[in-house]
């Protein structure tokens, strides 16, 4: 992580942070259609490129520490940090993660969630489900007075009941200006360790859960994180602020958010 000192937004950067987050659904809602047997990787990377473009917005992706696309597309046992290729073509009974970070006014919005491509397997799909769950326990985790470990241990717990595992070598982040900031965020972990949550103190919670063995490979392109066993895998992320109430979901998309 670039530092470790943990900045706590004002109410007028978190606004900034939501408006950045919002953008970031709505680009997610905007790819989701194309999510369909015969479209490649590229396609959707192209237009994901070509939307943030046309709303003044940055693709924080592309150019980050050398990374070459503007959104990652990790299919099946692929983690997380999939290229987007014209080679890689999206077959039925595919999952595929669509993680998208676009700037707005200087500010990152970062979210992705995981789909399926046609019908999926019963596994798959239980897979994807569980960790669209787990990600929401670990929100559900985030309270006042409580520390970063009340979220690992609310994913890993939920995670593990359902024969599944979580994730160990990428975590989630503080994000603001800065992409990748303090604090981590572990998906695994004992509940009462850690960080003091503090309103004001915005992150990622972006749980990976596998198929089978926790363990990642990371590929020679240096980005591209495959499971171990090749088994599958899913992840699903929001960017939260913590308040003095609980927690804020700054990644809704606009029609989910209400007055």
């Amino acid at each position: 992580m670039n530092t470790e000192r943990i900045v706590c937004l004002s109410r007028q950067e978190i606004e900034k942070m939501r408006k950045a987050g919002q953008t970031a659904a709505e680009l997610l809602a905007y790819l989701e259609p194309m999510v369909k047997p015969g479209v490649s990787t590229l396609e959707l990377n192209d237009a994901a490129e070509a939307w943030t473009q046309e709303r003044g917005a940055i693709s924080a992706p592309l150019g980050y520490h050398g990374f070459p696309k503007s959104i990652c597309t990790s299919i099946n046992d692929v983690v997380c940090h999939g290229i987007p290729n014209a080679k890689q073509v999206l077959k039925d009974g595919d999952i595929i993660n669509i993680d998208v970070t676009p700037i707005v006014d200087g500010f990152h919005g970062d979210t992705s969630r995981t789909y399926f491509v046609g019908t999926p397997s019963p596994l798959a799909k239980k897979l994807v489900e569980v960790t669209e769950e787990c990600m929401m326990r670990g929100i559900a985790a985030v309270k006042p007075g409580g520390r970063v470990g009340d979220i690992g241990a609310a994913i890993q717990e939920y995670a593990e009941s359902n024969g599944f595992s979580v994730v160990r070598d990428f975590v989630g982040h503080g994000v603001g200006r800065t992409f990748h900031t303090a604090p981590q965020i572990p998906h695994y972990g004992t509940a009462g360790k850690g960080k003091k949550f503090r309103p004001g103190m915005v992150f990622t919670i972006e749980p990976m859960i596998n198929e089978g063995t926790y363990e990642v490979e990371v590929m020679a392109d240096k980005w591209t994180a495959l499971t171990k066993d090749r088994k599958l895998s899913a992840q699903f992320e929001h960017t939260i602020a913590v308040t003095k109430e609980g927690v804020d979901i700054l990644t809704l998309h606009p029609a989910l958010v209400t007055a």
